[in-house]
């Protein structure tokens, strides 16, 4: 019987395993230097970049009669947005807003793929800010990459080190800012120039502010790339009918260099000339032409530099555009594609996230400015009064949410003569909350002995807001 030879087993160096070799387990990071680029996409995203730090840096300053607008008062456990006072009973609106938020994401996601990742996100945003420090005092792209290549100099010093000071400023002012939307910031700002500030809001200041440094300066593509979830999952919401990023490889390929005004095609080439553009102007660093890729945000800027090289050769614009995989190969009209955006899936993301949104605005607009919470009396669970009544005592918390002092009446029902004490009304400060004793009182032998469901009635004088809550009268045997 021949002798069937034994599996050569493969042995792997150690430097290879240690990621030290050519095969290494892992690949050491680049640094990317993306090339500024003009075009509509980028005014876009710099015109989301002035939208969104205009509210995050002015919604705080703005101010609602003789309050902050926008305040998360957590201390006091009451939400200011503009005239809406929230306590924590109204968590069922965040909660809400939460699910409006997962669905508009899972809707934009589906129609035209990562458009908050490019447009929106903070870590986009600010990412574009700090870069655009560095291309002002480090220069372009290339000044940036013969600096870093360089070996120390004095100019080299002074340019990294003003860098990193303007970008510290504008971390903290964003750390400072952060905390102004849970402590009032115009308080904050006087404590913080007399170093007063609590050890909470120092904390947040310079966590927060650290945060924006470190992810921004440094991380900056690697968030995107590998710590945000959002670029694992999306596959799931994509389809080959998303609007995307895509690079044209019929009218492209194969690329090659030719001058302005040859017949690309006649040499046997694409209308692509290889210039790479598209890569250097990539914030993640990735190159189109290869295809969908879970790295892409798309942003859109490879489509802007495309499209001025394309005016350079005097050759249509659109070899980089964004399209959907089924438009790509069939050669849709944009007409075909816009009916095709308008798929079913997106249709029923857009009618629920409708319903929603009329659903919660609504439930803001008939809502009760009127919190009560029933606390029965521990100390005290049922007891003989003056006049041989039987007495129940309770703790009602009642919440003004209206900007007015207000004039409470407190009314109890459910039992045959079942008076209620205090008689006179209860005044609740603007957007406070008071704690008031309430007795019920029964004539004794007037009802069986056991547990009786009542109702107090808490409601507005001087408005229309009206709270009923239910308790339950205890009568001892």
């Amino acid at each position: 019987m021949p002798e069937v030879p034994l599996p050569v087993r493969k042995v792997i160096p150690i430097a290879v395993i240690e990621g030290q070799g050519d095969g290494a387990l892992y690949a050491a990071h680049k640094k990317i230097y993306p090339r500024s680029v003009r075009g509509i996409f980028a005014r876009w995203r710099w015109a989301m970049v002035f939208l969104t730090q205009l509210v995050f840096y002015g919604l705080p300053w703005l101010e609602w009669g003789q309050r902050q607008s926008v305040l998360f008062d957590l201390g006091a456990r009451r939400f200011y947005i503009f005239g809406l006072v929230l306590y924590p009973q109204d968590l069922i609106y965040l909660t809400g807003l939460l699910v409006v938020s997962a669905l508009a994401l899972f809707l934009f996601t589906a129609v035209a793929g990562r458009l908050w990742c490019g447009y929106t996100c903070p870590q986009t945003v600010y990412t574009e800010i700090f870069m655009w420090v560095e291309h002002k005092i480090e220069g372009n792209r290339i000044a940036r990459m013969r600096l870093d290549e360089s070996s120390f100099s004095a100019e080299k010093l002074v340019k990294k080190w003003f860098k990193h000071v303007v970008w510290i400023a504008i971390a903290m002012w964003t750390g400072f800012t952060f905390v102004g939307y849970f402590s009032p910031i115009r308080d904050l700002g006087m404590d913080f120039l007399q170093t007063r500030m609590g050890s909470w809001e120092v904390f947040w200041v310079f966590f927060y502010g650290f945060a924006t440094y470190g992810n921004a300066g440094f991380m900056r593509e690697q968030v995107c790339k590998y710590m945000c979830p959002y670029a694992r999952f999306q596959g799931a919401m994509f389809d080959r009918d998303t609007l995307i990023v895509s690079y044209d490889t019929a009218r492209g390929e194969p690329r090659g260099v030719h001058t302005k005004g040859t017949d690309a095609r006649a040499q046997g080439l694409g209308d692509c000339i290889d210039c790479s553009l598209c890569v250097q102007v990539c914030p993640t660093g990735i190159d189109i032409r290869d295809g969908l890729q879970y790295e892409c945000i798309g942003c859109g800027l490879c489509i802007d530099a495309c499209n001025t090289v394309m005016d350079r050769m005097a050759t249509p614009r659109g070899l980089i555009r964004y399209a959907t995989q089924n438009s790509m190969a069939g050669r849709w009209s944009p007409q075909q594609v816009l009916r095709r955006v308008l798929r079913p899936r997106v249709l029923l993301y857009a009618g629920v996230l409708t319903a929603l949104c009329i659903g919660l605005l609504a439930s803001l607009v008939v809502r009760t400015p009127l919190k009560v919470d029933v606390v029965r009396d521990r100390a005290s669970l049922a007891r003989i009064a003056e006049g041989g009544q039987l007495e129940n005592v309770y703790r009602l918390q009642i919440m003004n949410a209206t900007e007015q002092l207000q004039r409470y009446r407190i009314e109890a029902s459910g039992l045959p003569g079942l008076s209620v004490f205090p008689l006179e009304p209860v005044e609740v400060e603007a957007a406070q909350s008071r704690w008031v004793a309430v007795r019920l009182q029964l004539p004794y032998g007037s009802a069986s002995a056991g547990s009786h469901p009542v109702q107090i009635d808490v409601y507005s004088i001087t408005g229309s807001a009206r709270v009923s809550e239910k308790a339950a009268f205890l009568v001892p045997r």
